[in-house]
């Protein structure tokens, strides 16, 4: 199964928790997944819209799933999918 890497400023919305390994075939059935066990999640990674917020960043690897097949990228066994929320400011 995948892994998906959480970054620190997530965690308390996932319970501390830094990573977790969950079933899917594509990005898209991991967050669905995320987002059930820990609903918090889901308001810091989509808008109203349903759609991911644009300063989440999703990688697989060293690839940003946008250059790939968005939430569509087929996952296997052993990936690892990181979290990594743009930071703004001046």
């Amino acid at each position: 199964m995948p892994t998906i890497k959480i970054p620190a400023p997530l965690r308390p919305y996932a319970d501390g928790q830094r990573a977790l390994i969950l079933p899917g075939r594509n990005v898209a059935e991991i967050l669905e997944e995320i987002v059930t066990l820990y609903p918090e999640l889901k308001k810091h990674l989509y808008g109203d819209d349903t759609q991911l917020r644009p300063f989440v960043n999703l990688f697989l690897g060293d690839e940003n799933i946008k250059e790939l097949q968005g939430l569509d990228t087929p996952l296997t066994e052993g990936d690892i999918i990181l979290i990594i929320p743009s930071i703004a400011g001046g």
